[in-house]
């Protein structure tokens, strides 16, 4: 039996190419800080209408809604009934580590409130401080009490129908 041939898979590389390679590498490893943002995961989400102190000064009280809407732009949301308000709203959040949910830090509403006659009685802001959290992403607010998914629900109420299993029913 004869011996066996491999084939290199490999073809020489000269010195000067080699060395330029490893250069090349080191020097793109320099630059990966700014890639990795300073090695600081970290991240400030802000969404939401950002409050200018300018664009709220130039809207006084007896301005009309046109005013408003040129100066401070279209709000975030309006009152239910009659578009008695604007509000014009936004929210910090911080993320500590890549991939993690943002924790809310800070919400701002600006409130621009209206007469009969569709011009503005007041300006008030309101922060986190004021009120309850509210997510505008989800629209949803936390909810008192303990705190259910649908799978546990569904079993809560499973277990309540039949007695027999463990935890359910009362027995009568």
């Amino acid at each position: 039996m004869g011996a066996l041939k491999f084939k290199s898979l490999f073809t020489p590389v000269s010195a000067g190419a080699a060395s330029l390679l490893v250069a090349v590498s080191a020097l793109s490893a320099c630059n990966s800080s700014k890639m990795m943002g300073d090695l600081n995961p970290s991240e400030t989400l802000t969404q939401g209408y950002v409050i200018d102190q300018q664009a709220i000064d130039s809207v006084p009280v007896g301005s009309s809604r046109e005013q408003v809407l040129l100066a401070l732009g279209t709000p975030s949301t309006t009152a239910t009934f009659d578009n008695e308000a604007f509000y014009y709203i936004s929210q910090t959040r911080k993320r500590y580590v890549a991939f993690d949910k943002p924790h809310l830090v800070d919400q701002k509403v600006l409130a621009v409130y209206f007469g009969a006659d569709g011009r503005v009685t007041q300006i008030a802001n309101y922060g986190l401080k004021d009120g309850k959290i509210f997510d505008f992403i989800s629209r949803t607010t936390p909810t008192g009490g303990k705190d259910q998914n649908f799978l546990s629900q569904i079993i809560n109420g499973a277990s309540k129908l039949a007695p027999g299993l463990p935890g359910g029913g009362n027995g009568m």
